[in-house]
């Protein structure tokens, strides 16, 4: 039998990760959709995701269907997220006797009613799952927290695909992306996703008069402050781009920007933007309500700026710093590139299979070494990572 890793969409940055574990370790994954409020529309077509994966993916029609096909798998991994299907999985696995493995995101707990209402179970669901996949530290401590304990719980580090944003991009390609949105020749700040409240836009958009040096600032995305946006000067809006052309756009810009903000329902997992500029050696600001801030990714003045979340003027005067500040610019964006470089796949695959081992689900190394010596094998190619040694 293989592992289900049930998750909403088949992302692009998380194609990578499932498909190391298909090919290693024998995971299928069951895609339920959702998250309309924060996934875009253009986002949200699973059948054509599911049609173009390069390994097993099926879908998830509902909760009954996760909780009855937790026992047709030799172990579950689940998220976080999802609604009703976290429980109805965790009872599957927990009927059939099967490992359950939970996906941690989460690092400060949701205040919004129907949160507050799930807490008894999700509390229960944290306990007790078998272990625990961690987007990073900061989601390390909160679990611990719940659970007691963090021999259990094992860092996936979020990642993005190295060969898409730390290739080198060119004069060239820079100007084609500036012409081709009409940017001009001016110093560009770069915010990349949707144009929510949450994700800081707003709060940027207040900061950007108050910034002094003559820039333009790039919002790529979609979302409802769009309008908002469309209209503020020294402001330009870039629909959402391909993957592929992100890193032009990072590398066209000074800097990238990431304020998000907390509300009652959300509080930014990561931010893998910051991910994505930190490869093209662009330093990131962001505020300190981003995960990969609270993770250890972005560090303040080490690799990167941090400011208070929902302070706009304190948003503004680390513009104006690194806008105007080259030398500063530069040390910080070369740090950036180096600091990002073991958020990695391997190191992320590596995560979910101490998970899996913990959860008893898989051999550990020396076993399944013996069991590939007593076949005549010279050595255990579904290692991955491994073979190298812990991450």
């Amino acid at each position: 039998m293989a592992i289900a890793l049930i998750t909403n969409y088949l992302t692009g940055y998380r194609m990578p990760l499932y498909q190391r574990l298909a090919e290693h370790h024998r995971v299928e994954v069951l895609c339920y959709g959702g998250g309309e409020r924060y996934a875009p529309s253009w986002f949200r077509d699973l059948d054509r995701q599911l049609g173009e994966a390069p390994f097993p993916a099926r879908r998830l029609r509902s909760p009954r269907e996760a909780f009855v096909v937790a026992g047709d798998y030799d172990a579950v991994i689940a998220p976080f997220a999802g609604g009703a299907i976290l429980p109805a999985a965790y009872a599957g696995a927990r009927r059939s006797g099967k490992p359950f493995v939970l996906w941690a995101s989460v690092w400060v707990e949701p205040r919004s009613i129907t949160h507050l209402l799930a807490r008894p179970v999700t509390r229960h669901i944290y306990r007790h799952a078998d272990a625990v996949v961690a987007y990073g530290e900061h989601v390390r401590r909160f679990v611990a927290s719940i659970r007691g304990r963090d021999s259990d719980v094992f860092i996936a580090p979020q990642s993005v695909e190295a060969e898409l944003f730390a290739r080198v991009v060119g004069r060239e390609e820079r100007e084609r992306f500036r012409a081709a949105h009409g940017l001009g020749s001016g110093p560009l700040v770069i915010y990349v996703g949707r144009l929510i409240e949450e994700k800081g836009v707003g709060v940027l958009l207040e900061a950007w008069p108050r910034v002094r040096s003559e820039a333009t600032l790039v919002l790529i995305g979609d979302g409802p402050l769009a309008a908002r946006a469309s209209g503020a000067e020294g402001v330009r809006l870039v629909p959402p781009l391909a993957r592929p052309a992100l890193a032009a756009a990072y590398a066209a810009g000074e800097l990238t920007v990431l304020a998000s903000v907390p509300s009652r329902r959300f509080r930014e997992p990561w931010g893998l933007v910051c991910n994505e500029s930190m490869h093209q050696g662009r330093p990131v600001i962001a505020s300190d309500s981003v995960g990969a801030v609270a993770g250890g990714l972005v560090s303040d003045q080490v690799n990167g700026v941090v400011v208070p979340s929902g302070d706009a003027g304190a948003l503004a005067a680390a513009i104006d710093r690194l806008l105007t500040d080259a030398g500063l610019r530069e040390r910080l964006g070369g740090a950036a590139r180096e600091a990002v470089k073991p958020f990695n796949y391997e190191a992320m695959e590596a995560g979910f299979v101490q998970a899996l081992q913990a959860a008893g689900s898989l051999p550990d190394r020396e076993e399944r070494l013996e069991v590939v010596t007593a076949e005549g094998l010279e050595g255990d190619h579904r290692l991955g990572p491994l073979d190298a040694g812990e991450p």
